[in-house]
């Protein structure tokens, strides 16, 4: 059973007006890679706990990053060390854990406070969204409490160890992963952040106990900013000028307005070409792009800005 994800936007990319993919771009950015050797990243277990509870809530919490122009960025320090974006989320939920805060009781995250929360995200600046992450915690506990034995390895084993099937058991009991958008009228699927749970469970446990799932090489990239920022940059997407003007001047794009959607549906199917050329899964090319985006670029646009608990 298909998640809808590669049907969905590829109608977007043949119809968009402010994206496009350059495939031959794309071509010899696979061969280049292939012929020196290319690497998937690790998984970094330094930042993460083993616990499908904190994977989920983690994934649940996992969106929106950036800093308004004129506030600093959000960081974390743990260990000495100081985090930022998605690596200081992973910290400041293991340091919680630690600090014997019941984060991985289903109870306990079904009536968390603004205030719980603020202080087990505290760090340097405010993590943007933070009521919309207190409900989506909210909704995790509820959920995990009222039907799943308040553990989410209940749900896995309701997938019947099928990633695609978890993926789609995530999307029908948690609202806040239900990712999908309309484009000229049609349904569009991303289902970031249900994906993105699948994989990191699978590199949380290594492939083992509630990460023992099949079917990783039928999900996509996890369609988000940092990934079509490197996109764009190494020329495998070219936004028209209209877009190009807002992002560079890093403008706010509504979510669901159809430039956003052309950003992450070509950003997809970039992905989808890449992968199909060094044959790997989906993931891995993702997990390596979004790695690279960690660091600057020569010559690095900005990405684009679009407020959503989606990513």
């Amino acid at each position: 059973m298909s998640l809808g994800v590669l049907e969905t936007t590829r109608t977007v990319v043949e119809k968009a007006r402010h994206v496009r993919l350059e495939s031959r771009v794309l071509q010899d950015l696979a061969a280049r890679w292939k012929a020196s050797g290319f690497g998937v990243p690790g998984w970094d277990s330094a930042i993460h706990y083993a616990d499908a509870n904190y994977v989920l809530v983690l994934d649940a919490l996992n969106f929106c990053f950036w800093a308004d122009p004129d506030r600093p960025r959000w960081e974390v320090e743990y260990q000495g060390q100081q985090f930022n974006g998605y690596k200081a989320l992973s910290v400041a939920l293991r340091r919680a854990v630690e600090e014997g805060v019941p984060l991985l009781e289903a109870d306990w995250l079904a009536s968390v406070s603004r205030e719980q929360m603020a202080h087990l995200l505290r760090g340097r600046g405010e993590i943007p969204m933070l009521d919309e992450r207190v409900a989506n915690a909210r909704e995790v506990g509820q959920a995990l409490s009222e039907r799943w034995e308040g553990r989410f390895e209940r749900m896995v084993e309701a997938a019947g160890g099928s990633a695609v099937n978890l993926v789609r058991l995530v999307e029908r009991e948690l609202s806040s992963f239900r990712d999908l958008c309309t484009y000229d009228g049609a349904e569009v699927r991303f289902l970031k952040r249900a994906q993105i749970l699948a994989v990191d469970l699978f590199g949380t446990f290594q492939g083992q106990g509630p990460g023992a799932l099949t079917g990783l090489e039928r999900l996509t990239a996890f369609a988000d900013y940092k990934i079509p920022q490197i996109l764009r940059t190494l020329g495998g997407l070219v936004y028209s000028e209209e877009l190009a003007e807002l992002v560079d001047n890093r403008r706010e794009i509504p979510a669901g307005h159809p430039m956003e959607v052309e950003i992450r549906a070509a950003m997809i199917w970039a992905v989808e070409e890449l992968r199909r050329a060094m044959d790997l899964c989906a993931y891995e090319i993702d997990w390596f792009l979004w790695n690279e985006g960690q660091r600057p670029w020569p010559g690095e646009k900005p990405y684009h800005r679009t407020r959503t608990v989606f990513y």
